[in-house]
């Protein structure tokens, strides 16, 4: 059940495309943070009374604990843009009106009716949101600041990409050259309908020489074993090969989650690679100094999926996450940091530095 409640913004925090930040209070309650999606409520101003979804704060969610602006009450009239068709969040209460870059009111729709290949460019395909910051930097740090970035957000997770702070940060320090935004998701530089669009559009519009593929954040998650969001990668990774590029996955490691499924290679990973995919691509493992950590990894991998069916690489991450550090962005997946569990941001960073390779 949505819970709502109308408050009042008491302060805008801060202001970036298509999304505002707030500070509301219900009557009653404490101050708390809010987020306004501008395309969809429209501007919002101090003094403005607004319709909350309050559901985040209510459940204790830690991704989006934080209420959001459904309706500006003080404001009713907004107008979206004029241009565009295709509607995401579709059939909705919320649904917003995009210009898609392959529709025919586009500037870009001839360039992707024309192309039909990626033509041998590497996408790097990760499955948690934290994962695009090291592989970012992998790429930059090993191409000398010169291979164009672009990441292309999928419908995974959040659907709005004004929400990630971390891309904010990705594209305000140069780590992140462009954006798209694909299936429901929105909010990107270039909106596409699907993955294989949103491919083309980062190649042929975005000129791309490496593509990084990823969900928004707070991947969706059960402990069934098909239950989660990150099943994605497999079919993302067919999407790639479908259009002749070259398929690079990040594998989920870690030696700091609690949860046995998640220990040295995480079931996502061996499932998202081992059912899900139908092609093959490459698997960048990072270096690890512990020799027992390698031990369960050979030990999982040799029963993760037939041993012709991927071919595993080594490639050193620690210059990526050094990147990350010498440019001011901090990061964290599951409030965990690099110290707290290095496996996890090495094998991004794996990733990106051996995509980089594969330009040269």
């Amino acid at each position: 059940m949505i819970r709502t409640r109308q408050g009042r913004v008491l302060t805008v925090r801060t202001r970036r495309r298509n999304m505002t930040e707030l500070t509301v209070q219900i009557p009653g309650e404490p101050e708390r943070k809010a987020y306004n999606y501008d395309l969809l409520t429209g501007p919002v101003e101090t003094g403005d009374i607004v319709v909350l979804n309050t559901t985040a704060v209510t459940k204790g969610l830690g991704t989006g604990g934080a209420h959001f602006v459904m309706a500006n009450v003080s404001r009713p009239e907004h107008n979206a843009r004029p241009a565009g068709h295709i509607m995401k969040l579709r059939y909705s209460p919320c649904q917003v009106k995009v210009l898609a870059a392959e529709e025919p009111d586009s500037p870009d729709a001839d360039i992707i009716k024309n192309t039909a290949s990626l033509d041998g460019i590497p996408v790097v395909v990760g499955t948690l949101h934290s994962m695009l910051a090291p592989a970012a930097a992998g790429v930059k740090t090993a191409g000398g600041g010169r291979a164009r970035v672009v990441y292309v957000m999928t419908d995974g997770a959040a659907l709005p990409l004004p929400l990630s702070n971390l891309v904010h940060d990705l594209q305000t320090k140069s780590l992140l050259d462009a954006t798209v935004t694909c299936g429901h998701a929105f909010g990107g530089d270039w909106e596409c309908i699907n993955i294989y669009t949103a491919l083309l559009t980062a190649k042929a519009v975005a000129r791309a020489d490496v593509i990084i593929v990823a969900m928004g954040p707070g991947i969706v998650g059960t402990a069934s074993p098909l239950g989660f969001t990150g099943v994605e990668q497999g079919e993302i990774i067919n999407a790639v090969n479908i259009l002749g590029g070259r398929a690079v996955a990040i594998p989920r490691i870690s030696f700091a989650d609690a949860r046995e499924r998640h220990r040295g290679i995480s079931h996502h990973t061996v499932t998202a690679l081992g059912k899900i995919a139908l092609t093959s691509c490459t698997v960048v493992l990072p270096e690890l100094a512990d020799n027992r950590q390698w031990a369960l990894i050979r030990d999982q991998l040799s029963r993760a999926w037939p041993a012709d069916k991927h071919r595993l690489v080594r490639q050193e991450g620690g210059p990526a996450l050094a990147e990350l550090e010498h440019r001011g962005i901090k990061v964290t997946s599951m409030g965990r940091t690099p110290e707290d569990d290095p496996a996890f941001f090495l094998s991004a960073g794996a990733a990106g530095i051996y995509a980089a390779g594969l330009l040269i």
